[in-house]
Formats: C-alpha cells, structure tokens, sequence
C-alpha cells in the first residue's frame, strides 16, 4: 500500500513530506525533483512569496544512491521566511507579545470556520497549516510517483485551459502537453501561444484592480493500461478516487473528469465512445485492438482505466486574499472590519496544475502498486508486463 502524508506550516520551519510503500529499485532523479519543486513556483501572476522562497526538497531517508531501498522516504522543503517568523511562531512557549494574529477572518479562507472548530482567538494557527504553501510537500511526494511511473510507461503532466473568460477552445495534443513543461520560462501553461497572450490580459486586469482571477487546469495521464481501478465498491473507483485527490488541493471547487460537465446537457449519441476493432498493425503501439472513436469519457469507464488518456480538470476559484479585501468582523471586538491581508498571489492556475499532477500521480501509482504489486521495482515491471501481453492478446 503507498502512502502519503504532508506536515509543517506556511511560515514554518519546513514542509515535511512522507512517501511510504515505494518498491525498491526507482531510480530517484535529484535534477527531476527539483525541477518540479520549480514548476509550482512560476506563472505570471504569482506573488511576493515566491521570490523569497527556492523550493528544494532534502531526502533524509528511503533512497540510497539513486535508488529507493523500500522503506519510508522523508523530505523536507526548508521555508527560508522561516527566519523572520521564528520568534513569532516559536515550538516553545516564547514571547506572547510577539505573537502575529489574524485578526479579522478572510472570505473564502479556512479562517473562520478553522476558528470555530479549534477554538482559537484569532486565525493565525488555521492560515498556516490550511495555506496552499503545503503543496510544495505535495509536488515533492509526486515527484517520487511520477518517477515510478516513469519507470513503467506512464507520464503525468497538466496544461493551462482557461484564465478567468478566456479559454483554450481546442482539444490538446499530448506532444504539445510535453513541449509546454518543457519551457525554461513559464507564463501561463497554455499549450497555445495566442491564447496564453489573452489569459495573461486577465492576469493583468486583475492586478491593475486589486483582484484575483481563477481558472481550470487539466491533468493528463499518458500510457496508463486498462485495468486500473475497479467498478466492484464505491470507494475503490478510479474516477472518485482522482476526483477527491484534485478536490483536496487548495482553492479547487469542481472536478471535472472528460468531457463531465458539457456532457450533461448533451444527448447520448454524442458523448459515448464508440468501439472499433484496429488491426494489428493499426494497434502496434496501443495497449489492446479495441479502440475507440473519442475520448469523451476521460479515459475511464465504470470507475476503471480503459487505456486512453485519464483527463482530469480542476476548476480553481480566485485566490481568497486580496489587496483590496471584503469586509469581515473584528474576532476581539465583533465590529465589522476590513478582512486581514497576508501577501498573496494574483493568478496561480499553473502552479495549481503541477499540484494536482502530484496528487494524480500518488493516486495512479497506489493503484497500480495495488494491481501489480512487487516490493522491487524489477518485479512489479515483470507483473505489468506479462499483464500487457495478457491484454494485447484478448
């Protein structure tokens, strides 16, 4: 079983990130790992925090040279702000006159409702753990999945559909998916230059007018075989399982899986895939020789893999802290106020994208280590491939 768990606070010492169940034998790629970390911090539109902060993840245990050993694997992401904070948010019990509050809860923030349920004076403790900070933990415990999945055939990248009312209005190709995360400069993610140019003209709007604008992302998982997940229990699918790992992510509202939402006020005859039978050379880098006609579905059917793409969108709210921010009530005097400010970002929909990758990533690959199995990676490679063989010949 692979698990996954994240601990630290935003302006903490450091984000911990904890990987268990890998098999031994994937080749861990420090430049790859770092260079996801990266990926999370750029796009036009991003604020102040990201120029203090060069994420880069420290492996304490479970890899030794170059190879996960099978055992746990521990990362931790240092917050360089962490030494303008350390008096603030001591471990020990420190100077209470120091202490920073969030006086005034934000709209759209955990803080409120954080508040209430721990019983706390002031939102400071909510916004830390509850800050999309925690993500980079993710992107690091993602990284490790992507390059198990590597290993086995399988890439997991995202693009950039929409900003705020421009969207991307044409179906990608996966080529054009790699070539975008290939950049050495990210503005937007979007696989279209044209279109890229309009989204960052919402970006600009909304900094102009102290706003935020939101988005929708789209994960794609390439070279995934049929089979994985299952339709037999409702917590075992496929599609609910990835819809709550890209839920999870900070500020996402809505999860989309193919072609979801127009799906539903479409007729029948439009939305399903149809089924065709390819010959053997037609189907010589296919996964089986039934093939099919769209791929309406999202790659998935029943809650299973069919072999297609598993696409995956997710429609990311603004960014709740705004610089000219909405009212709220003092959590001292209950007067109305206006709501506290902490430096925030304008537009975060790619780096939201390279979060939910991670996510799919850990979801894919608990999944495929719960079909395949293997406690080195040599065996659970033996276990696919003769299933492939099984499913080319069906």
């Amino acid at each position: 079983m692979l698990r996954f768990s994240t601990a630290g606070e935003s302006h903490g010492e450091a984000l911990v990130a904890l990987l268990s169940g890998l098999p031994a034998g994937v080749p861990v790629d420090s430049a790859f790992l770092g260079r996801e970390l990266w990926r999370r911090q750029q796009g036009f539109g991003r604020g102040g925090r990201m120029r203090i902060e060069t994420d880069t993840a420290h492996i304490l245990s479970g890899v030794r040279h170059g190879k996960t050993i099978g055992s746990p694997v521990a990362m931790t992401i240092a917050n360089r702000d962490w030494k303008n904070w350390e008096e603030i948010l001591p471990v020990e019990e420190g100077d209470v006159a120091k202490h920073k509050a969030v006086a005034s809860p934000r709209p759209g923030h955990a803080d409120l409702a954080g508040a209430l349920k721990y019983n706390f004076p002031d939102a400071r403790y909510i916004l830390e753990r509850a800050s999309a900070r925690e993500s980079s933990a993710r992107v690091a415990g993602g990284a490790l999945a992507k390059m198990l999945l590597r290993a086995l055939g399988i890439e997991v990248l995202s693009h950039v559909v929409r900003v705020g009312a421009v969207d991307l209005e044409r179906p990608y190709q996966w080529d054009e998916i790699v070539a975008s995360n290939a950049r050495d400069t990210v503005v937007l993610n979007c696989i279209d230059p044209e279109v890229e140019q309009r989204m960052r003209g919402e970006v600009d709007r909304a900094l102009r007018t102290g706003d935020t604008v939101g988005g929708v992302f789209e994960v794609v998982a390439h070279g995934l075989p049929p089979g994985i997940g299952t339709h037999v229990n409702w917590d075992e699918r496929l599609d609910g399982l990835l819809a709550q790992a890209v839920m999870s992510l900070q500020a996402v509202k809505a999860v989309e899986l193919g072609r979801g939402v127009t799906a539903a006020e479409s007729m029948g005859s439009t939305v399903h895939d149809a089924i065709a039978y390819a010959t053997e050379e037609e189907a010589a880098e296919a996964h089986t020789r039934f093939t099919r006609m769209g791929n309406n579905a999202g790659g998935i059917e029943g809650g299973i893999s069919n072999g297609q793409d598993v696409t995956v969108r997710g429609y990311l709210k603004p960014i709740s802290t705004l610089r000219r921010p909405l009212g709220s009530v003092s959590f001292d005097t209950r007067e109305p106020v206006k709501a506290a400010y902490e430096r925030s970002d304008v537009c975060v929909v790619p780096a939201a994208g390279v979060a939910a990758e991670a996510m799919v990533a850990i979801t894919l690959a608990r999944l495929v280590l719960e079909k395949f199995g293997g406690d080195s990676l040599a065996e659970t490679q033996r276990n696919l491939e003769g299933y492939r063989e099984q499913i080319k010949r069906f």
